[in-house]
């Protein structure tokens, strides 16, 4: 008989340090860009793992459903994407291999930033012809920072329902986050005065947001149609445009093709600026406040040569 009582005591003590372990575990997050891996580090802190899809140099429109993506969703209790249409080519193929149900359309893991901001260029037509258009809008909602605040109030409410036991602890983490952001936007608005108004080339659509937060006027499109490649004729129209608009800039991602901002460039003198698009796509930018510090500052740079 003691010998029974031993080993049920045994299994109830076993069962709850299991059960606390359990308890204590991260929350796992697959994140689909660096912006949004860096924003759940911020509010997460040591209370979860974060791993994101896609680097900062690496289009987020185009990458594969590796193996090794598969087997982080199947774990993932939160997936925190961009959205509207940005991952369409492999985030569903992913979200098919197993990912669990709380990480699905409407449930509290599933998260789509495009879901939470007002979001910018909306087609009225869509139509293949219009090359790679995304039906709900601009998807690159990261580069206007009011949206990482917006974002950072979803992502905290989501992490207090999937672990309310450590709500506390993302709720300090998200206050001390706002404080922080808050400020630096007020020293982001006040280098933005020497910019507003500052005339850019662009190669894709990539920089809508950060145009429209800043007051910068994009005067014309290397790509006159989204995802193809510009034309001989296109070329020709943008040099054209670019003669005549005083542009100070030719902007472009990391993973955006140089050939053909090189050849306005040789013809114009206007010069190519990469800027870093996300966390991760310059050496200096390892976080989001990074992010809009080097950026703001290789624009300043371009806008102030003569």
């Amino acid at each position: 008989m003691k010998g029974l009582r031993a080993a049920l005591l045994c299994m109830a003590l076993c069962s709850t340090l299991v059960s606390l372990a359990a308890a204590q575990d991260p929350v796992r997050i697959l994140a689909c860009e660096p912006e949004w891996a860096a924003l759940a580090e911020e509010i997460g802190g040591d209370d979860v793992i974060v791993h994101s899809a896609t680097h900062g140099r690496q289009d987020a429109h185009y990458i594969r459903a590796r193996p090794s993506l598969i087997a982080k969703v199947r774990r993932a209790d939160i997936v925190f994407c961009s959205g509207a249409e940005l991952e369409v080519g492999w985030l569903p193929v992913l979200m098919q291999r197993g990912a669990r149900q709380i990480v699905q359309p409407g449930q509290p893991g599933h998260i789509m930033a495009a879901d939470h901001v007002t979001v910018l260029e909306r087609p009225e037509v869509i139509d293949r012809s219009l090359g790679d258009i995304h039906p709900s809008g601009n998807p690159h909602v990261h580069l206007d920072p009011r949206n990482i605040a917006t974002l950072a109030d979803v992502l905290a409410l989501r992490l207090v329902r999937i672990d309310p036991s450590r709500s506390d602890a993302y709720r300090e983490r998200l206050s001390s986050f706002q404080a922080r952001w808050a400020d630096a936007m007020a020293r982001w608005q006040g280098r933005l005065e020497h910019l507003r108004g500052m005339k850019v080339i662009v190669y894709h659509k990539s920089w809508t947001y950060l145009l429209h937060w800043a007051g910068l006027e994009r005067v014309a499109s290397l790509e006159r149609t989204p995802g193809i490649p510009p034309t001989a004729s296109q070329l020709a129209q943008v040099l054209e445009v670019a003669q005549d608009s005083d542009a100070k800039a030719i902007l472009l991602a990391p993973f955006e093709p140089a050939d053909a901002a090189d050849w306005l460039f040789r013809k114009t003198a206007v010069p190519m600026v990469e800027l870093p698009y996300t966390v991760g796509g310059h050496p200096e930018v390892q976080d989001l406040f990074s992010l809009f510090d080097v950026t703001l500052t290789l624009l300043q740079e371009a806008g102030d040569r003569p």
